[in-house]
């Protein structure tokens, strides 16, 4: 692949109109086109995409990419199109024949990149046909997706080093955007890239402005937050019910905001996310399912209103705003329930070894295996029904499944349709006379309405398995009064298409098992307690820098302070006002006396200047003095 870079300015020019390559591509792609391996750690919205597509295009070959995500690919697919660069991308749906026509089409067809991802990549066709093709680069993205120790491990990325194996020759880069010191190792380790050129950037972004902001009233907080902030924005929540409740808030003050989160289909997702694109809502209330993959420049703000399990996501999400270097905001609002709630759901999704083992041995029973029975079939797995029958907890059950797929025990594939779905349309004096009825139907849509949110603004994931068991049904009985309920334009109800998958990958030995995964499972367990009590010092520490703490968590300490976080803000308002102190004092007797007033009240009796005030109050708050509480109203935090 020898080419000048000189070549690759003028490709770079033609294909995407940028005169120069931004710091560090340029170093990035004259390592490939000289023969050489890359691990590059590079922040989101750094470009990281084109430090593969520009050799990628300069090539006579094909590079091939591999990617996590179906939306990730599809989108960069589309994109390479409209810029005139042939790109195919191998679905995980596609049958044996239209696999064959794609590798065709890739032979012959002078296309330049190949997107797959690493499930993909295990067909024994798909292997046998890369080997035909005439690769010119090997692009891994998403790199950290392979150490145990990052937060988004992938099983499959494990296998990506027969890749080096079949073709020892290829070039090949490794990309991500969040790697500590350790996942950066494991990368190298794992993919055999010892010898590659390590390129790291810093994660300092001087553009944006990141804050802390302390409160209980999550709502009416956004509300402010997003009047200033009129360009596009992401509102990241806990649930999927949040994301109802927050984007109908927005949109009864008259700010267009839509929804996204797991639960919707991939119409209904792809509907959302091109709404948002394109501005027809400025606002995207979401959970982190709107994740990797997300490209659009004029970000101006992210805020979270629940707090993340880890440095990794949160620097991830953030890293969302204010790609075009434009001035961006973040902000994390927080009160200490929220911190509660996280810890409370991290240490509930634990899984030790002991039940682990419980749930192998469980599965083992559950398929009628026997001791040293190895099956090696594919096998319809019906989650929920498995944890009512074993009286397991189903989030805990999902993580003991992930410790037993990363270990190479098994493999637990969810069905793309994995769930059913309902939306309730009938009128509401209706719907209460047939609640009231003694009677099957009155009794699902009871269960409906209490257990899950949001169900009259869109079509929310349900399980039949779990309405049976709260009516005393069997399953089969509540989807045909649901088919029923449907046909009377009760509700509407997309029924699942299929279940997930099982497949064992050794005979059934429960105590093996248990040894051989048991250090693997513990290790794992920690990493997650360890990131959590990151984010916790993240949260409790106001006095270094937010930029500062962020960068420093993956190794970098030798920068100063951005001047622009709620931190740097608060120094710089006890430095420039010296009557702050004073201020304080004179709210906090305002406040023993008065209990609770709001910013005009306090502004009125203290006759204090507004910016100040503002100021003083923000102090304070991070402080913990004060609170502002559901009535918008400041009282003693005593």
């Amino acid at each position: 692949m020898k080419a000048n870079i000189e070549t690759a300015r003028a490709y770079l020019n033609k294909f995407w109109g940028f005169p120069q390559f931004r710091p560090m591509q340029e170093d990035i792609i004259n390592e490939l086109l000289n023969g050489g391996d890359v691990l590059a750690v590079l922040p989101t919205g750094s470009g990281k995409s084109l430090c593969y597509q520009v050799p990628a295009v300069m090539s006579d070959g094909v590079c091939l990419v591999v990617s996590p995500l179906v939306a990730l690919m599809e989108d960069q697919v589309k994109g390479l199109e409209k810029r005139g660069i042939r790109a195919l991308h191998l679905g995980g749906g596609m049958s044996r024949n239209e696999t064959i026509t794609a590798f065709d089409n890739l032979l012959f067809g002078n296309y330049k990149l190949v997107y797959a991802s690493p499930e993909k990549l295990q067909s024994e066709l798909v292997q046998e046909k890369l080997r035909q093709l005439p690769l010119s680069l090997i692009a891994i993205d998403e790199a950290h997706c392979i150490s145990q120790w990052g937060h988004d491990f992938r099983p499959s990325y494990l296998k990506l080093s027969f890749l080096h194996e079949m073709f020892p020759e290829i070039p090949r880069i490794a990309l991500t955007a969040t790697a500590t010191e350790r996942v950066e190792k494991d990368v190298l380790v794992q993919l055999g890239l010892q010898n590659a050129s390590t390129f790291r950037s810093s994660l300092f972004r001087n553009n944006l402005s990141i804050g802390l902001v302390r409160t209980q009233n999550y709502l009416g907080k956004v509300l402010q937050i997003l009047r200033e902030k009129t360009e596009p924005a992401i509102v990241y929540v806990g649930t999927r019910k949040d994301t109802i409740v927050y984007a109908q808030h927005l949109q009864q003050s008259g700010i267009p905001a839509g929804t996204y989160h797991g639960g919707l289909d991939s119409k209904e997702r792809a509907q959302a996310l091109e709404s948002w694109l394109n501005e027809s809502t400025k606002v995207m209330v979401a959970t982190n399912a709107f994740g990797m993959g997300i490209d659009k420049a004029n970000v101006r703000c992210v805020i979270h209103c629940h707090v993340p399990m880890s440095i990794e996501s949160y620097i991830q999400e953030i890293g969302r705003a204010g790609r075009d270097e434009k001035p961006a905001f973040a902000y994390l609002l927080f009160h200490e329930q929220g911190m509660l709630e996280t810890n409370e759901l991290v240490k509930k999704s634990l899984a030790d070894p002991v039940f682990c083992k419980r749930v192998y041995k469980h599965l083992n029973d559950y398929f009628h295996i026997a001791k040293r029975e190895f099956r090696d079939s594919a096998l319809t797995f019906d989650l929920f029904d498995f944890c009512k029958t074993y009286e397991l907890p189903l989030r805990q059950t999902l993580s003991a499944l992930g410790h037993l797929e990363r270990d190479d025990i098994l493999l637990f594939e969810v069905s793309p349709k994995r769930t059913s779905r309902v939306k309730i349309i009938e009128d509401s004096n209706a719907l209460l006379q047939r609640t009231s009825e003694k009677s099957l139907s009155g009794n699902i849509l009871q269960v409906l309405l209490r257990n899950y949110g949001g169900i009259h603004e869109q079509m929310v994931s349900i399980q039949e398995s779990f309405i049976a068991a709260k009516t005393g049904v069997s399953r089969s009985e509540i989807i045909q009064e649901l088919e029923i309920l449907k046909k009377n334009n009760v509700l509407m109800y997309d029924k699942s298409a299929g279940l997930s998958e099982l497949r064992f990958l050794v005979p059934r030995e429960d105590d093996f098992v248990h040894r051989s995964t048991a250090k693997s499972i513990e290790a794992r367990n920690k990493t997650k307690l360890t990131q959590l009590k990151s984010i916790r010092n993240y949260l409790e520490n106001d006095r270094i820098c937010r930029n500062r703490q962020l960068i420093a968590y993956f190794g970098e300490d030798d920068r100063e302070d951005c001047g622009q976080c709620d931190v740097c803000r608060k120094k710089r308002i006890a430095t420039n006002w010296p009557g702050y102190d004073m201020a304080a004092e004179r709210i906090k007797n305002l406040l023993r006396f008065s209990r609770q007033l709001d910013f005009a009240e306090i502004r009125k009796q203290l006759e204090l200047d507004g910016e100040r005030l503002s100021k003083t109050l923000e102090m304070m708050v991070e402080k913990k003095w004060i609170r502002l509480n559901l009535q918008n109203k400041f009282e003693l935090n005593e």
